[in-house]
């Protein structure tokens, strides 16, 4: 299933021939379409870990998050 599954997507999204920002324009709209259906999505036990130390981190002050428009624009900003 995976080697058809790959050519399948690659007959949708031809990938040669997508300029970056056409690959992170696609990336955001599937990110946003998995966001609507993200009580679907597995999470696996180590993520959570990761993700509960991460929080736990920010609570101590030891680290902060970026929210998702800053973290676009850097990444916009950085690849034009």
């Amino acid at each position: 299933m995976g080697s058809a599954y790959t050519v399948y997507m690659a007959t949708l999204l031809p990938l040669d021939q997508m300029t970056l920002e056409d690959k992170l324009r696609a990336m955001e709209e599937i990110w946003d379409d998995l966001r609507l259906q993200e009580e679907r999505l597995p999470v696996p036990e180590w993520h959570k870990k990761v993700l509960d130390e991460r929080e736990r981190l920010v609570r101590e002050g030891k680290a902060h998050f970026t929210d998702w428009e800053t973290a676009k624009k850097r990444i916009t900003d950085r690849t034009s």
